[in-house]
């Protein structure tokens, strides 16, 4: 099948090219006929003068403009170009005795007064190299366009299939350190025998229904999100029981806002981990407000100042994540004093509505 498109494209790219260099005989017959009432005479030169244009556009098109010139090789494009100047302007100066031997019988004054003229010949020959040159180029260009434009689409293919490839990596990053914790906190109610424990694996089943089903979304709805933190702050406050202080204020202005999934969660479990308890209390408070085009992520907690900084795993995967998500789309400051760790997380507003 493929041979058979192949030869039917040759067979029309041959009858292309057939066409094409009658139409140039016409050109030519009419072209030195202007000043002379001979038209035979001057079908007979202007057929003599075919196989010159065509060995000269054929040089042209096929060897120097793709060997030399395209390839930037310009002292040879130059060179072989003058060559195939000189061998073309013999066999022009051949034609012309064609037509002074046989067309006119060695009588001079005979002579077509255009065909005994070699500036108009040469004339007439490059003019048509020079069209069927200045369409080769373009078709090369064209040509050259479009693989590149391929070239580029492959390279974002697989630019974006990295970046994809490590989300990923970063969420399975993620997705164990918090199991890790919240597992830790239930063993240990279930050891004790609370009372509390069927409500925490109740929270901890719809923790993990959003990571099931949630998390490998681009994006989820900004209130998800937030049920997700509320019920992992719930689970929090049952494993520190009376030493921990949190407040949890939400400003939200529209439901249909989405962010990426598990974007905070990692600062609300660096807070938790690295958090000082002091005076017996850890404080924890977090705020996220809505704005027309941004959302505002804001997290304290207590600590003291002979405590490192509290950047660990969580929020170097999530530093990363911002890189890939939201590219020159957002703000990130971590701030350490002597009493308190914050970061506060800027990030421009996607709506529901944009994805749709």
């Amino acid at each position: 099948m493929l041979n058979r498109k192949f030869i039917l494209k040759q067979i029309g790219r041959g009858f292309l090219h057939i066409f094409f260099w009658c139409c140039v005989l016409l050109f030519y017959t009419y072209f030195f006929s202007s000043s002379s009432k001979n038209f035979n005479d001057t079908l007979m030169f202007s057929l003599f003068l075919m196989p010159i244009t065509i060995a000269t556009t054929y040089v042209s098109i096929y060897k120097l403009i793709p060997g030399y010139l395209v390839t930037k090789r310009y002292l040879l494009f130059v060179l072989y170009s003058i060559y195939t100047l000189i061998i073309s302007f013999y066999l022009v100066m051949v034609s012309i005795f064609f037509s002074l031997i046989y067309l006119s019988n060695f009588e001079y004054k005979n002579m077509n007064p255009l065909t005994r003229n070699i500036l108009f010949v040469m004339t007439g020959i490059y003019l048509v190299t020079f069209i069927v040159s200045a369409f080769k180029l373009m078709k090369l260009n064209i040509d050259a366009s479009k693989r590149t434009k391929t070239l580029e689409t492959k390279i974002l293919e697989t630019q974006l299939k990295l970046k994809e490839q490590e989300l990923k990596y970063l969420k399975m990053q993620i997705h164990p350190h918090f199991l890790f914790n919240t597992l830790n906190t239930m063993y240990g109610f279930a050891l004790k025998k609370a009372d509390e424990t069927p409500k925490m694996i109740l929270k901890l089943s719809n923790l993990l229904d959003y990571l099931l089903y949630q998390v490998d979304k681009p994006f989820v709805s900004l209130t998800d999100e937030i049920n997700h933190i509320e019920d992992y702050i719930s689970l929090e406050k049952m494993r520190f029981n009376e030493t921990l202080n949190v407040t949890f204020t939400k400003d939200i202005h529209s439901g249909s806002i989405e962010i990426a999934p598990m974007l905070f969660i990692p600062f609300i479990e660096n807070s938790f981990k690295h958090g000082i308890i002091i005076d017996g209390i850890l404080k924890i408070n977090i705020a996220i407000k809505t704005q027309t085009n941004h959302t505002e992520f804001v997290i304290k907690n207590s600590s003291s100042k002979d405590s490192g900084l509290n950047e660990g795993l969580g929020l170097e995967n999530i530093k990363k994540r911002l890189e890939l998500l939201y590219p020159n789309q957002y703000s990130l400051d971590i701030l350490k004093t002597d009493d308190d760790f914050s970061v506060t997380l800027l990030i421009n507003s996607k709506s529901i509505a944009a994805h749709a």
